[in-house]
């Protein structure tokens, strides 16, 4: 594989682009090949780290390289579907970060377009490509504990206090919780589900006076099968959710005195945001101890932006361990250990490349981005009317996701009492 990567330019070297720059190095099959973005600072930080990658100012000019095969687009949202589709246009395969596209209609034109030209669409929804939610997918089709009963998923993270950018905070432009975080549990429990949702009631709410986007939600949704899924986030970050956990604690990118600090800084108009998210970009310091440190060393799980998740069945639950997950049966629990951290950036990576290169499906597709998107959209609509939407754009995860990608269980072991940090 290494002889043949897939040679992938990166359009948008933003804070998405630097959390994903890592795995693309790690990732032999991938070869780094072009970057492109309209900030000279930028463009200068990934040639001098690249030296062999070529750059562009602009998205136009590194799709016009006829040497690029495939795109990674992590622009601003309101960019990703003029985007996709001016690179589907010049014959890239693409894959499109989180949230899809700001609106269905968008959606539908970049599927067309990528079908007409006969290129790949990857809905890049990161946190449903993760082990740990293909473990969960792979238990429930099994039967191991009988037929699926629900689905939750519950978030605290500090996502609105992190900085942002003008466009991050404009709700018309794909800002808030509900464009930027559905993704991540919406895909999951779609994945773990079955695809196909049939209506949803949510809600989304706004505290913050210092932000003008949702930092809330919540939403009740039912699959065609019958069986019920609950999602919440809450971004404030006043309580986390990795303190729900007896190996977590209240410490993600920043203590609970920096979380304080900055709340203050908001209020009183004093943060310095621009410096802070220019750090995260490539070359910064926030980027080596948040993006880069994290490679350094293989950590136990704790709640993040996807949050926990617990799946009932018939027969016992399932949810995230400290390496793996939990799996309680009627004989007792077990933890099933995982090979190292949950890899669902290098699981993106590899979709592109087995389609790209070996022929196979594409499993996170445009339909299914869409189907994921609706959702979300849905969320906003049923927060104006009050009422419950009904979906028309769902669909199955195609046959034959478990067999391309599965999950090595290295270690299956008993668990006398969860409650011990492991």
């Amino acid at each position: 594989m290494a002889d043949d990567p897939v040679k992938l330019g990166v359009i948008g070297i933003g804070v998405g682009a630097a959390e994903m720059l890592p795995p693309m190095e790690n990732a032999e099959y991938i070869d780094l090949f072009a970057g492109a973005d309209i900030n000279a600072d930028v463009r200068q930080r990934f040639g001098e780290r690249y030296t062999e990658a070529r750059v562009f100012e602009s998205a136009e000019a590194l799709v016009k390289d006829p040497d690029v095969e495939a795109v990674w687009i992590s622009t601003p949202n309101m960019y990703h579907a003029p985007m996709t589709i001016l690179a589907a246009e010049h014959g890239k395969h693409v894959v499109v970060e989180k949230p899809m596209a700001l609106d269905m209609k968008q959606a539908e034109a970049m599927v067309e377009a990528c079908d007409r030209n006969g290129v790949h669409l990857i809905a890049g929804h990161t946190q449903s490509f993760g082990s740990h939610i293909r473990l969960m997918r792979q238990i429930v089709n099994s039967g191991r504990i009988g037929k699926l009963g629900a689905i939750n998923a519950i978030a605290y993270t500090d996502w609105m206090i992190r900085p942002r950018t003008w466009e991050e905070l404009d709700a018309a432009q794909g800002g808030g919780m509900v464009y930027r975080q559905t993704p991540h549990q919406i895909d999951s429990i779609r994945s773990i589900g079955g695809g196909k949702v049939r209506n949803v009631r949510g809600t989304a709410a706004q505290w913050m006076p210092e932000r003008p986007i949702p930092g809330y939600y919540s939403v009740f949704m039912e699959f065609e099968s019958g069986v019920p899924a609950v999602a919440i986030h809450n971004g404030y970050g006043y309580f986390l959710g990795s303190e729900l956990v007896p190996w977590g604690d209240a410490n993600t990118r920043y203590t609970p005195a920096q979380r304080n600090e900055i709340k203050r800084q908001m209020r009183e108009g004093t943060r310095e945001e621009d410096a802070e998210k220019l750090s995260l970009r490539i070359g910064g310091e926030g980027e080596r101890l948040i993006f880069r440190g994290e490679m350094q060393e293989v950590k136990p799980w704790k709640p993040n932006d996807l949050g926990i998740v617990i799946v009932s069945c018939e027969r016992g639950e399932i949810r995230q361990s400290p390496k793996g997950i939990f799996l309680y049966e009627d004989d007792g629990v077990k933890e099933l250990v995982l090979d190292g951290r949950p890899q669902a950036r290098d699981a993106e990576l590899r979709e592109l490349y087995n389609a790209v290169r070996l022929n196979k499906p594409v499993f996170h597709s445009g339909q299914w981005g869409m189907a994921t998107l609706e959702v979300g959209l849905a969320i906003n609509e049923s927060t104006k009317t009050h009422k419950q939407i009904e979906l028309t754009h769902q669909v199955e995860m195609p046959v034959g996701y478990e067999e391309t990608y599965p999950v090595e269980v290295i270690e299956e072991r008993v668990v006398e009492d969860t409650m011990v940090i492991i």
